[in-house]
């Protein structure tokens, strides 16, 4: 039985009382007269919008789905000043929206998402920025929020959240359990250990907040169209690139250069359009409405992390639900007529939910059930949404798959949109969030969206640690050396789908087994299984066993003898064409033009002088077939398509005469760093590796183990090292020889763990921790990437931009700290500078080096800052809620000089 006795006896009682649930059909259809369904959804009964008159036959922006996110982009294109067309194929909130459980917290355990909710409240408080444009009421309801702790780990990750918040602005406060019976008497607080009370935090009405948005879209010289049906999406392809050209309706045509899909659940229907494919999936998703509970009135909402489940504050009652360990996959989609519908609520997989919230709320126990809710949601493999334009089709945009959370993330997810639309880039780093993020081989795959997106459903309320990896689908995409290294004791991350080392543990085999679905459809979960037993030793805001034995020395044999890196993973593109030199020359902020031979570390900036990219370019051979100068692009594997997709939009705005092909398979690539790497290449290579012939910043081709070669003389870690760049069938080959060869220079393998530590005591900048499209080389203490070319005067993307701020100043600078702490950081804790919060820490590793955890992080600054008031400063870092006094500042960090 599922259940205990009392239990079940509870479930009588609840659905005696008043149950409404709608009957089950196995293709889902509107079950009910809209009237009923809408009785079971305790919210404003959506808009009923008369037609707004003829369809346009042209359109600069044309927005498919009328719900939160796709209504939230109409109003923010507006305010850009373009006027954009909206088609719902129904009503407005016919989807999703108009059944969600409108919660809205002010926090979150990254710093995108915070932003995101930030401008979300901006627009919805009373008073606030569309009740002042329209004067109606937004539908928000501030009464609060608490999250639950039952033990030290979780309120250690609140405080996290707490310390965060401090910075963004967001006040919250600690409470113990009698503390938080003052606010929630209801609350049973027995098991609980701490909670995070925020008074900010509420609950939105899902159709009163689309009611006053869409007004607010249309007084910006938006326009809607309900009862608009698309039936397809016309594409054309121009230079290489297929590209929207229209839509078609049941209405009629439209011209238009760009589509954006905020169809959530519906979205691959409508992605498959434009022959785009959509990584997202649907399940069934519910929560219950209570009859009147006495003494509720008012409580904050909860949200109860350990349990799994949520309880938002429902006039009276209490809307109750939660994450099930085993949730109702809805496999082949969602049927594309299903609107303003319900299913059957399965109270085998629910009743969980019930017994959680009764745990906390025992009062639930007594009271009946008002009505239940359960309806398709979409989730993705990482849980987050999916925004900005597609690699496979130019002018077709994704707005959707907010994982449940679309009310809350509508606002600011839709500002950041309309500038994707507009301006190609974003006013906050949105990468957790680009629909690039992905490689095409994952969003081709099925069993890799379905496996990941199950896995990040189940594990939505888990604990947030910095180095957990994945169970489901692995070894989906491996390197040549993938079975070699895991016998060696490789303990794999997974980033793109693509295997990478993270450290080695000698002596073990960490294999991973396929996916066991936790359990879930009949699956029998793993019982022996060493991979998820090192992740278990990483769940700890402490240092795991293996940091200092096992990632202190590969970092050791790195800075003291030599170590090689897998980095096979990365990204690998040729750029050639009678345009090529111009082309980089245009897209680089670096001075790419030093003749081949020539190797460039360099950002690509968008037009704010953001950086968009960070990456290697190599001026190789010629082009054997044309002539023509060709070079070669390295670009870190976990933003590798996003990389490709930049550089493609670039040229294609440019009408640069030029073809970029990928080569990401073809090649692997060994990274071989430390005091003896020289000694070890030459002893197997014919290339004369000496400083004079070799110097840094250069590459040349050579023969190892019977292949070739490309060597470039570079360093992510600050010593002497190249990369080896091979034909993937020499791989294993050139590796085993390089081992052998290392064996008596004290070689050892590593991993981005390793990498990490190294590359933070030494100063190298990872893209979206420490540059990010928010942030300038000027404001990372990067000028030298620029400088050359802003004296020489060559034009590139972003230089107007940085023209003005070297002019007029920065306001915030990238920092680095030492910080001495019993346990490491973890990024968020907030940095304060002579007793004022001016920044927080957005990159962190434990410098083994220098024996303590090493902080970056931006430091702010209202009007603008120069060094000598960045050095003057006394600096604190508060971490966990407790304050790490005076750590140690450092500007410049020593480099080797070879």
């Amino acid at each position: 039985l599922l259940y205990t006795i009392k239990f079940e006896g509870m479930l009588r009682h609840l659905l005696r009382n008043k149950n409404r649930i709608l009957k089950s059909q196995k293709n889902v259809e509107l079950l009910k007269p809209l009237s009923q369904v809408h009785a079971e959804v305790p919210h404003t009964a959506p808009e009923i919008l008369k037609d707004t008159g003829s369809l346009p036959t042209e359109a600069e922006v044309v927005i498919i789905g009328g719900g939160s996110i796709g209504n939230s982009v109409l109003y923010h294109l507006g305010k850009l000043g373009v006027k954009a067309v909206l088609l719902e194929k129904d009503q407005l909130t016919a989807g999703t929206t108009w059944h969600s459980a409108g919660l809205v917290w002010s926090l979150r355990p990254n710093d995108t998402d915070t932003e995101i909710l930030k401008h979300t409240l901006k627009l919805v408080n009373p008073g606030g920025e569309i009740e002042q444009l329209t004067g109606m009421f937004s539908g928000f309801r501030k009464n609060g929020g608490i999250f639950v702790a039952n033990n030290k780990e979780r309120l250690d990750e609140y405080k996290r959240l707490q310390t965060f918040g401090k910075y963004v602005g967001v006040e919250t406060e600690v409470l113990n359990p009698k503390e938080t019976n003052n606010i929630y008497p209801l609350m049973n607080t027995d098991d609980v250990y701490a909670t995070l009370y925020s008074p900010d935090d509420g609950c939105l009405d899902p159709s009163t907040w689309v009611s006053a948005l869409s007004k607010a879209a249309k007084m910006m010289g938006g326009t809607i169209h309900c009862g608009t049906e698309i039936t397809g999406i016309d594409t054309e392809e121009v230079r290489g690139w297929r590209r929207v050209t229209g839509v078609q309706t049941n209405k009629g045509h439209i011209k238009t250069e760009k589509v954006v899909n905020c169809t959530g659940a519906w979205a691959p229907y409508v992605s498959a359009m434009a022959g785009v494919h959509c990584p997202l999936v649907a399940f069934r998703h519910a929560y219950v409405v209570t009859e009147p509970i006495p003494g509720i009135e008012n409580m904050p909402n909860i949200r109860d992390h350990d349990l799994s489940v949520y309880l938002r504050l429902q006039g009276n009652g209490l809307s109750i639900g939660g994450y099930e360990p085993h949730p109702d996959l809805i496999a082949d989609g969602v049927d594309k007529d299903f609107s303003f519908g319900l299913y059957e609520l399965d109270w085998d997989t629910f009743g969980l939910n019930i017994e959680n919230c009764m745990k906390r709320v025992p009062a639930i126990e007594e009271t009946g059930i008002q009505s239940t809710v359960c309806g398709p949601e979409s989730f993705t493999p990482d849980h987050k949404a999916l925004l900005g334009e597609t690699i496979d089709c130019k002018g077709f945009y994704q707005g959707c798959g907010f994982n449940s959370a679309g009310i809350m993330l509508a606002g600011g997810a839709g500002r950041e949109l309309a500038h994707m639309v507009v301006d190609g880039t974003t006013t906050i780093d949105m990468f957790g969030f680009d629909v690039n993020r992905f490689h095409p081989d994952c969003t081709k795959n099925k069993a890799w969206i379905l496996e990941r997106s199950h896995e990040a459903y189940v594990k939505n309320y888990s604990m947030v640690f910095i180095h957990d990896e994945n169970l489901a689908k692995r070894d989906m995409r491996t390197d040549a050396l993938h079975q070699t290294l895991l016998e060696q004791g490789c303990v794999y991350q997974q980033r793109q789908g693509f295997e990478r080392p993270g450290y080695f543990y000698p002596g073990h085999v960490s294999e991973k087994l396929p996916y066991d679905w936790y359990g879930s459809y009949g699956n029998t979960p793993h019982e022996d299984y060493p991979y998820r037993d090192r992740l278990d030793a990483e769940y700890t805001f402490g240092y795991p066993p293996h940091h200092f034995q096992v990632i202190g020395a590969e970092s050791a044999a790195c800075r003291e003898k030599a170590a090689v890196f897998n980095m096979s993973y990365f990204g690998k593109f040729y750029l050639t064409g009678p345009d090529a030199q111009a082309a980089v020359d245009y897209l680089c902020c670096s001075n790419i033009n030093k003749g081949q031979g020539g190797t460039v570390y360099t950002n690509m900036l968008n037009k704010n002088g953001g950086s968009e990219t960070d990456l290697t370019v190599s001026h190789i051979e010629p082009c054997p077939e044309t002539g023509h100068d060709r070079f070669y692009i390295a670009a870190g594997g976990g933003s590798s398509t996003r990389d490709k997709f930049h550089i493609a939009r670039v040229i294609d705005e440019k009408q640069f005469d030029v073809t970029m092909t990928e080569h990401s398979s073809e090649f692997g690539m060994l990274s071989v760093q430390g005091p003896n790497s020289r000694k070890i290449l030459e002893s197997i290579c014919d290339a004369d590796l000496s400083n004079e012939a070799f110097p840094f910043s250069t590459h040349q081709l050579t023969t190892i183990a019977g292949h070739q070669v490309r060597l470039m003389r570079l360093t992510f870690v600050g010593e002497l090292g190249w990369e080896l760049h091979i034909p993937t069938e020499g791989l294993v080959e050139v590796y085993q020889c390089l081992m052998e060869a290392g064996k008596e220079h004290g070689l050892v393998n590593a991993g981005y763990r390793a990498i990490d530590a190294l590359s933070s005591e030494k100063g190298y900048k990872h893209w979206h921790e420490d540059v990010r499209p928010d942030t300038t080389p000027l404001e990372a203490g990067m000028a030298w990437l620029v400088n050359a070319k802003l004296k020489a005067g060559t034009d590139f993307l972003g230089r107007d931009a940085l023209l003005a701020q070297k002019k007029n100043g920065v306001k915030k600078r990238l920092v680095c700290l030492k910080v001495d702490s019993p346990v490491p950081l973890v990024t968020l804790e907030t940095v304060y500078r002579d007793g004022e919060i001016v920044g927080y820490v957005s990159r962190t590793a434990y410098g083994y080096s220098v024996g303590c955890n090493v902080a970056w992080g931006y430091v702010n600054h209202p009007d603008k800052i120069n060094l000598d008031w960045v050095k003057s400063g006394k600096y604190q870092v508060i971490e966990f809620g407790v304050i790490v006094s005076n750590p140690s500042y450092n500007w410049v960090w020593s480099r080797r000089e070879w």
